[in-house]
């Protein structure tokens, strides 16, 4: 199973950087950066709080993918 995310175009659209997004939701920069590549998914709090951020469902932004096994 793994989240894929639209982070990064979401940060895009309104024009914030990595630093910037981390600070309205309170991590790191790295923080932010592990989440849009990839390498970790962010709590449900964390998935929350930036959906929030950016007016939208949390569900426009990550997506949930089964494996195929």
């Amino acid at each position: 199973m793994s989240l894929d995310n639209h982070l990064k175009e979401y940060r895009a659209r309104i024009g914030v950087n990595q630093q910037e997004l981390g600070a309205m939701v309170h991590v790191s920069r790295q923080t932010i950066s592990l989440i849009e590549r990839g390498d970790c998914s962010p709590s449900v709090t964390l998935a929350l709080k930036i959906a929030k951020g950016f007016n939208v469902p949390v569900e426009d932004i990550f997506d949930y993918v089964e494996d195929d096994e």
